[in-house]
């Protein structure tokens, strides 16, 4: 009884991931989103700080801090004031991130011979590599050519913690938001550290989540 369980568990697991290529180009735009909208306030707050005027002697700078910047906008502004000038991060991010996803997805389709299979990490780092390689279409080679490899270790770091963080029997369907947090944050891969970290984290989170509403509203698809 326990085996077939079991069997059954890894069944639901393997049919469980979508290998749909416009579910995987729409999840990936709303991950981009995400991404965009979850950093865009510390991006806002960083721009303001670095291009603030340089007070007068013995005079209070305009901003004394992060959480000093932060409030002062608030209050000013109102909470979008943190999101300003966000549409044009918006329409340049999302379908690089969609382009991105949807290479990831058909690199796992090119190598696979049964779409239920799962692939290896090396299947999953080389189809991180052709995730690389398509967002080149949209971006200037020289700014993102060197992201080709960092893209394959990308992938592969989280569906390896994805899949650690899988209960037993169970499908990646059933791994909580903040299980797809942690797999969404790999430690190293941040140089601008936490901004970075919240960015991506929120962009795995998003594409899962777009996945999850795809497979509800349009399983077939």
């Amino acid at each position: 009884m326990a085996e077939q369980e079991i069997a059954v568990g890894e069944t639901q697991k393997k049919q469980a991931r979508s290998t749909s290529g416009v579910k995987n180009f729409l999840a990936g735009g709303f991950g981009g989103i995400c991404c965009v909208v979850s950093g865009h306030p510390l991006d806002t707050i960083k721009v303001r700080l670095q291009t603030m005027p340089t007070p007068e002697p013995g005079q209070k700078p305009m901003f004394t801090g992060t959480l000093d910047c932060a409030l002062k906008t608030v209050r000013k502004e109102g909470f979008l004031g943190l999101y300003k000038g966000m549409a044009a991060p918006v329409v340049g991010v999302a379908p690089i991130f969609a382009i991105c996803f949807w290479g990831f997805n058909m690199g796992k389709k090119l190598q696979l011979k049964n779409p239920n299979d799962d692939p290896t990490y090396f299947q999953i780092m080389t189809s991180g590599f052709f995730a690389g390689v398509c967002t080149t279409v949209i971006m200037a080679p020289g700014e993102r050519i060197k992201y080709v490899p960092a893209t394959g270790m990308y992938f592969t770091s989280y569906e390896f913690l994805l899949n650690a963080l899988t209960p037993a029997g169970k499908s990646r369907k059933d791994v909580g938001p903040l299980s797809i947090l942690c797999a969404g944050a790999p430690e190293g891969s941040y140089p601008n550290g936490v901004r970075d970290v919240f960015k991506h984290m929120a962009c795995f989170l998003g594409f899962e989540l777009a996945m999850k509403f795809f497979d509800w509203v349009a399983p077939n698809w």
